[in-house]
């Protein structure tokens, strides 16, 4: 089933430019998921096509208003649930949430400009809300785009080998193993012998100790949620104790 995903906002080009290239672009081309973008000022009642106007009570800056964006879902019942707003004080996004949104049918993401949203149409019309970190940025746009690559490259046919986003960083609660490819060696720096040693058992175990290597020095957070170290986590760092080739970036 294709995954169809509704974005309401200010710039759709934005959207629609990144949505068709790369693999967002090759998976739309095999049916995986469709894009419908909804221009907020599509919605607007004056010559202006005004969206925002000043806060209540005063303060910078200027607000996005209800009204187009309830005018919107009013025009296009057909738009996708649920509906996410990407706003700094939603729940953090992450690969356990993209994997949740990955399962759906649809879902549609409602981009914010300005200093926010006017609270009453996130009351009213809005399921959830996103953030994706502790930082600001001028709208929405990149985050939706984040968010729809993080989902998008889940969906069975997305990818060149659907295995591989069975096996990369944040799918098993772990940062991924480091990677290497030709030459065998650059400047002096050779690849770790064992990759070129054609024991693909030995090869999965050493990959799976350097991923929790990694993860233990850039993440710790990631094996407390995890529940720690396990007795496989354990014997498998036993076996390969240090990383063979430490780099600069550890």
């Amino acid at each position: 089933m294709t995954l169809r995903v509704d974005v309401l906002t200010l710039f759709p080009d934005a959207i629609a430019n990144y949505a068709s290239t790369s693999v967002l672009g090759r998976a739309s081309e095999r049916g995986v998921w469709e894009v419908h973008l909804h221009d907020l000022r599509d919605a607007t009642d004056d010559v202006h096509r005004s969206v925002d106007d000043a806060p209540f009570g005063g303060g910078a800056g200027m607000v996005l208003r209800a009204e187009p964006i309830l005018r919107t879902l009013d025009e296009h019942p057909e738009i996708a649930r649920p509906l996410i707003a990407l706003t700094p004080s939603g729940r953090a996004f992450s690969h356990a949430v993209a994997v949740e949104l990955a399962a759906l049918e649809g879902f549609s993401l409602l981009c914010g400009r300005y200093e926010g949203i006017d609270q009453r149409a996130l009351d009213l019309v809005v399921d959830d809300e996103i953030s994706l970190g502790d930082f600001v940025l001028a709208g929405g746009e990149l985050a939706a785009l984040c968010v729809i690559e993080a989902v998008v490259r889940l969906r069975p046919g997305a990818l060149g080998n659907d295995a591989s986003s069975l096996d990369e960083s944040f799918s098993d609660g772990l940062l991924e193993y480091p990677h290497y490819t030709q030459p065998a060696e650059v400047r002096g720096a050779a690849v770790p012998e064992i990759l070129r040693s054609g024991d693909h058992a030995r090869i999965a175990r050493w990959r799976r100790a350097q991923a929790l290597h990694r993860t233990i020095a850039r993440r710790p957070d990631l094996i407390a949620a995890r529940g720690g170290l396990n007795s496989d986590d354990e014997a498998i760092l036993a076996e390969f104790p240090v990383l063979e080739a430490n780099a600069r970036n550890g």
